[in-house]
């Protein structure tokens, strides 16, 4: 009898160990609100942007010969966010995109007996971008460090697009708009440089769009095209370097 007492509170004491070390999802780190990185009610506000620009004169590489063009892009996206929790936030985007290309002249030409030669002169593209974007934000503490954090993003992003194309002598040209529907997934990694301002840097691993475009070419013939695309891999371009304000 003492021994099957002793097994039984053995196995009592085994049952309660299981249950006391039971495995959930806050061992993670995920859902720990040990450290506060954003605390509840706070907001948050930020703007990223870039700029670029390229001219070639008479420029060549392998077999592209003789690019005579110019262009630039320019974005920016203003941000606005409120900690519905401590850690987690959740807010709206706006973005804008304006890229140019204006090409004089150039070609391609795989030299030999192939007698593959293509050129092109006068071409000209203008192509506005605008979107507007709902996000839901998690940070994940470094520890009980409370200047670095990652975090993971979802986007929900409505976007829509005007371009114009012009190409050729007598100017050949085409009109075209755009609407696309995106869900984003994004982590990132955020780090104060004051007890205010934060640097941050994100980058796109997984999405989903759809898009409608639609076209007019020369003002008499039309076309529209529907795509879908799914992204699972780390898109390089859509890394993303902006200054966030935390109030």
């Amino acid at each position: 009898m003492a021994a099957l007492a002793s097994s039984m509170l053995l196995s009592a004491k085994e049952e309660a160990g299981q249950a006391a070390f039971k495995p959930d999802k806050s061992h993670r780190g995920l859902v720990d609100m040990s450290q506060v990185f954003v605390p509840k009610g706070q907001w948050l506000t930020g703007l990223s942007a870039s700029f670029s620009t390229h001219e070639n004169d008479m420029y060549n590489i392998v077999v592209i010969n003789d690019v005579d063009s110019e262009g630039y892009t320019l974005r920016f996206s203003p941000m606005l966010g409120y900690a519905v929790k401590n850690n987690m936030v959740v807010g709206i985007k706006f973005g804008y995109a304006r890229n140019l290309l204006r090409l004089d002249n150039g070609g391609f030409s795989l030299g030999g007996d192939s007698g593959i030669a293509l050129s092109v002169d006068t071409y000209y593209s203008l192509k506005h971008t605008y979107e507007g974007s709902m996000f839901w934000r998690q940070y994940i503490p470094f520890g009980n460090n409370r200047r670095f954090a990652l975090f993971s993003e979802a986007q929900l992003i409505f976007g829509g697009s005007q371009a114009k194309y012009m190409a050729h002598v007598p100017v050949k040209g085409t009109y075209e708009t755009s609407f696309s529907t995106t869900l984003n997934f994004t982590p990132g990694i955020a780090a104060f440089i004051t007890n205010d301002v934060a640097l941050e840097l994100n980058v796109g691993v997984m999405g989903v769009t759809f898009q409608t475009v639609r076209q007019i070419h020369n003002q008499v013939e039309t076309g529209k095209r529907n795509e879908s695309l799914m992204n699972f891999k780390v898109n390089l371009l859509s890394i993303g370097l902006g200054l966030a304000i935390y109030l």
